[in-house]
């Protein structure tokens, strides 16, 4: 896949104001701090598309990007969304703000139609932390369609960035029969990038438009 046009669309604060079309909607997730805007712009090939910022929890709306792209053929035109959402760490936000936030989430992955696929962020270097497995764990009893994305592939050596993925699998695999599809990525190397957006291509083409 080729990215032709990626630019910001519109920022919601509820799913109810999210685009009125049909495209398909790729959305990304993960706890603050966990390189989902690097990764994006990685993806995108546009470095300043997604605002990256040194402080946690930013990104405090349903934010989607136009996004056009062909395939292998370069006959084969599609045209999609890539939304990012808040990260479910939420930083140093108050009670108040972080309800506000699930809430929006939540609305969002339960009830947007056009939704394909969610890929959930792991920090590669983290032991599986509770509140990823709570979640990822909601997103199956939910039935929602998700990929595990692990980031900052470049901050570990190839066998040590396996070791830490196979036993993430494994942790998985206490409550989980079948895993959802998985990528290693690091956004400082491109590494990852065909596999993502191939995925994405492949999903483009098998998913019936809502």
């Amino acid at each position: 896949m080729e990215i032709k046009i990626a630019q910001f669309t519109l920022s919601a604060p509820r799913v109810d104001m999210c685009p009125k079309d049909t495209k398909h909607e790729f959305a990304f997730i993960g706890r603050s701090n966990v390189g989902k805007s690097s990764l994006i712009n990685m993806l995108t090939g546009h470095k300043g598309l997604a605002k990256t910022s040194a402080t946690p929890g930013k990104t405090l709306l349903i934010n989607h990007f136009f996004i056009r792209s062909t395939g292998a053929t370069a006959q084969q035109t599609d045209e999609w969304y890539l939304v990012d959402l808040p990260g479910y760490g939420y930083a140093k936000r108050s009670k108040t703000e972080r309800d506000r936030l699930r809430r929006m989430i939540d609305g969002y992955i339960l009830q947007r139609e056009q939704l394909v696929n969610l890929f959930v962020l792991v920090d590669i270097r983290l032991e599986p932390q509770q509140i990823d497995l709570e979640f990822i764990n909601w997103l199956g009893t939910s039935s929602i369609p998700f990929s595990i994305v692990f980031t900052k592939a470049d901050k570990l050596s190839v066998t040590r960035a396996n070791a830490n993925v196979e036993a993430y699998k494994q942790k998985l695999l206490e409550t989980w029969e079948e895993l959802p599809p998985v990528f290693i990525t690091s956004s400082a190397k491109g590494k990852g990038r065909d596999e993502l957006l191939g995925y994405i291509e492949q999903l483009n083409q098998t998913v019936p438009a809502q």
